[in-house]
């Protein structure tokens, strides 16, 4: 499922972006794993990252996910995590009227608006990509 809520994600960056690439990275920040997709016109500010996060987020190997989330890779989703954990969410997904995070399994994900998904997970809004070139 984390690989279906990833291909939805960068679908729809490659969707809205114009030019240039899309970045997509799974880190550990501590107990907190973070999924961040951005195009490169935006991409993750590793000055902003340090200041929001306290440090360099890393990546997660496929098993830390599943025992930190407790959904497999291809289903990692903001609800019903295994470690209750703070969830943020860049305020560039403000830009998008609905993103399809997974929703616990491989083969389920669901269309919600950004505003939405953040209110049901109580997540915090972050200011983290690099300003628009």
């Amino acid at each position: 499922l984390l690989r279906r809520l990833v291909q939805n994600l960068v679908s729809n960056a490659l969707k809205y972006t114009r030019s240039g690439k899309v970045l997509v990275g799974v880190r550990r920040n501590g107990n907190d794993a973070l999924i961040c997709v951005c195009d490169t016109g935006i991409g993750i500010s590793s000055k902003k990252a340090k200041a929001v996060f306290g440090g360099k987020p890393r990546m997660l190997s496929a098993d830390e996910v599943v025992e930190i989330t407790g959904h497999p890779v291809g289903g990692v989703c903001p609800f019903g995590l295994n470690t209750p954990m703070q969830v943020y969410c860049d305020v560039s997904l403000q830009a998008f009227d609905e993103v399809v995070p997974a929703a616990g399994s491989i083969n389920s994900a669901v269309r919600i608006s950004p505003r939405r998904l953040a209110a049901l997970v109580d997540a915090e809004w972050v200011d983290v990509c690099q300003a628009q070139a």
